[in-house]
C-alpha cells in the first residue's frame, strides 16, 4: 500500500505515509472484507457505509498538514480508522458518527477519541472551535454548521462532488469567510445526509 499507492499518488508527507504503515487497515473494516483492506478500493463497512481507498485518505491527511496538538474534528468516523491515524499524527480527536453499529465499532477500536453519535451535518459544536475538520468522504455542500465550528485560522479537508465528478478539497477560515479549492479528483466514498436542496423548477 504505502509503496505501491501512497508515494506513488502524491502522499508526500512522511509522517503520514509513517502512520498509515503502522496503522492496520484490517482491523478497520469486517472479517470477511480484510482480505481488501490494503486494494486501492472501498471497502464495504455495512449500512451502506464504505471505508475510503487509501489514498484518498492519504491524500487527505497530506492536505490537512496535522500538527501534534491540532483539535480535531472528524466527521463521517465509521469504525475509526482515520480517527487512529489521526491520533498517531498527535491530534485531539472529537469523532462524529450517526450510524449506532459504526459507533460501536469505533469505540471498541478507537479509545482515544472522544465519540459522538449524531447527525453528521450538525458536528459537534460543544467541542468547538477546532483546528481541523476532516470530512472522511464525498459531499455535495459544506454546511456553514460545520465551518463555523472551524478556529480562525482553521483548515478543512474533505471531497465534493460537482456535477458527477467527486473533487478532494482543502480550504480555510479566516474572519467571518471560508474558502475552499480542489486539489485533485479521486473516488472517495460517499456520506449521507449533505445532499443539495433540489432546485425548483417550474
Amino acid at each position: 500500500m504505502v509503496v505501491s499507492q501512497l508515494r506513488t499518488t502524491g502522499v508526500s508527507d512522511a509522517t503520514v505515509v509513517a502512520a498509515m504503515g503502522r496503522v492496520a487497515r484490517e482491523g478497520f473494516v469486517p472479517a470477511d472484507k480484510a482480505p481488501l483492506a490494503y486494494l486501492d478500493i472501498a471497502v464495504p463497512l455495512g449500512g451502506g457505509r464504505a471505508l475510503n481507498p487509501p489514498m484518498v485518505t492519504g491524500r487527505l491527511l497530506t492536505a490537512a498538514q496535522i500538527q501534534p496538538g491540532d483539535r480535531v474534528l472528524l466527521i463521517g468516523a465509521a469504525t475509526g480508522y482515520v480517527a487512529a491515524l489521526l491520533i498517531a499524527l498527535g491530534a485531539s480527536v472529537v469523532a462524529v458518527e450517526d450510524d449506532a453499529a459504526l459507533v460501536a465499532q469505533g469505540r471498541a477500536n478507537v479509545a482515544g477519541a472522544e465519540w459522538v453519535e449524531g447527525s453528521l451535518t450538525a458536528g459537534a459544536s460543544a467541542s468547538a472551535p477546532y483546528d481541523v475538520i476532516v470530512v472522511d468522504g464525498a459531499i455535495e455542500q459544506i454546511p456553514a454548521s460545520l465551518t463555523d465550528q472551524l478556529a480562525e485560522g482553521g483548515r478543512f479537508v474533505g471531497a465534493i462532488v460537482e456535477n458527477g465528478v467527486v473533487r478532494l478539497v482543502s480550504g480555510a477560515r479566516g474572519g467571518a469567510g471560508f474558502g475552499y479549492r480542489a486539489f485533485a479528483d479521486a473516488d472517495a466514498v460517499v456520506l449521507p445526509g449533505f445532499a443539495r436542496p433540489a432546485a425548483f423548477q417550474f
